[in-house]
């Protein structure tokens, strides 16, 4: 990887030890503090799980304001960093050199954590997108592997025709699956600057192109009308009602654990493009650790932090089952000759590395926690009402400029 820190104080800080308190739920962490505490056995870290993405917000949130009971390290996903770095709650890292980390970090979580000249926070993880397919239904039907989204549609009608219980996927509406998708059609709806913030949900070319196939598969009602991450959903998975479902490299450990029985059917392969002939993918999920600015041992922190995402502790997560942000190893031919027995003893880390080299730049907007919160209460009506995707997202935009003006932000659409 990249050169030791150039002001990194961590010999002397992990020699004299210390404690500290790290907040995050991401299970891989538990044997990384193990490791950690082993080879620097003068340093003591309290692993918390205060909850999972929002509660831990909330509660992170409260902790600041309150000026008190901060950890020295929290776990946050990329899509909420700009939540902290505007409250100004986050240590810059550039401080400890973590600025010369920039090529040792695939593009999107790089440049979710990197802000002009500061660092807020090294990436633990990634999730390059990819299309999770069974193969089995799809070959049944003798439909192929779609390469464009115009084909997806194609499929999802075929499929349904073939099989009235049968759907190209699932979705009821979900706000970071909506901006991947946008992220991947070339859309940059949310930019913010120094002079202010700007939103477009309405004629973004990259809102454009997925309101316009998505609505489709709304009207004709080939989409699951299923909650991910719910028991009917990991049935259809199993069952092959769900055929198809485009996420992030993460998922491969969730199949295995909650579609066991659906071993074999199931393939990856790159997601559909906008454009024929395109090559372009996108982010869905993943996390950075963070140095809060309120911590008590800001150098002892950072050392863990260093360890965990950027050192040794990276290896010790994706043995555990973690998909990686570090380029060495997305690019290592230990992880991308892997075969996957589920996947039909498939190299899916040769498609997942592909996809994470090209991902483009993205924005979140600097409350996206809250906007996230708030999208289904319109955009969500599109799967359930006459509302159209494009009218959800009109007033989504109207929803999340009107709250950030309340908050001080200058806004523009």
């Amino acid at each position: 990887m990249a050169n030791p820190s150039r002001f990194s104080t961590a010999p002397n800080t992990l020699k004299k030890g210390g404690s500290i308190t790290v907040w995050a739920w991401e299970p891989t962490l538990k044997q990384v503090v193990s490791d950690f505490e082993k080879e620097y056995p003068k340093v003591k870290v309290k692993l918390v799980n205060a909850g999972t993405g929002n509660d831990q917000y909330t509660a992170l949130q409260n902790a600041v304001q309150a000026g008190s009971g901060v950890p020295d390290v929290a776990q946050v996903e990329y899509y909420a960093l700009g939540q902290f770095t505007l409250g100004k709650s986050l240590e810059d890292l550039s401080r400890y050199g973590a600025d010369y980390f920039e090529n040792d970090y695939s593009p999107g979580p790089w440049n979710a954590v990197a802000v002009e000249e500061a660092v807020y926070a090294l990436p633990m993880d990634s999730g390059p997108m990819a299309l999770f397919y069974n193969k089995k239904v799809l070959d049944k039907h003798r439909i192929a592997t779609p390469t464009t989204w115009d084909e997806y549609l194609e499929a999802a009608r075929e499929l349904h025709a073939a099989d009235p219980k049968a759907y190209i996927t699932n979705d009821t509406g979900d706000a970071g699956f909506t901006t991947s998708m946008i992220w991947q059609a070339g859309g940059t709806p949310f930019k913010t600057s120094s002079t202010g913030v700007s939103v477009d949900l309405t004629s973004d070319k990259g809102v454009v192109a997925f309101t316009e196939v998505w609505q489709k598969l709304i009207d004709e009602k080939l989409l699951a009308p299923i909650s991910s991450w719910s028991d009917e959903w990991y049935k259809g998975l199993a069952d092959g009602t769900i055929a198809t479902l485009a996420t992030g490299a993460w998922m491969p450990a969730n199949f295995a654990s909650g579609v066991g029985s659906a071993a074999g059917d199931w393939r990856v392969a790159a997601l559909p493009q906008w454009e024929e002939g395109a090559e372009v993918s996108s982010e869905n999920g993943g996390s950075s650790l963070a140095v809060m600015k309120a911590g008590k041992n800001k150098d002892l922190a950072y050392a863990f932090n260093e360890y965990a995402n950027h050192s040794d502790g990276v290896k010790t997560r994706i043995a555990a089952g973690a998909f990686p942000a570090t380029t060495a190893d997305l690019n290592s031919m230990s992880f991308l000759d892997t075969p996957f027995p589920y996947f039909g003893g498939q190299k899916a880390n040769r498609i997942f590395a592909r996809s994470a080299a090209y991902v483009p730049d993205w924005s979140y907007l600097p409350y996206q926690v809250y906007a996230n919160s708030i999208f289904n209460d319109s955009v969500g009506k599109a799967y359930v009402s006459d509302t159209t995707l494009a009218d959800g997202l009109q007033q989504w935009q109207k929803a999340v400029v009107d709250y950030g003006t309340d908050q001080g932000f200058s806004v523009s659409k």
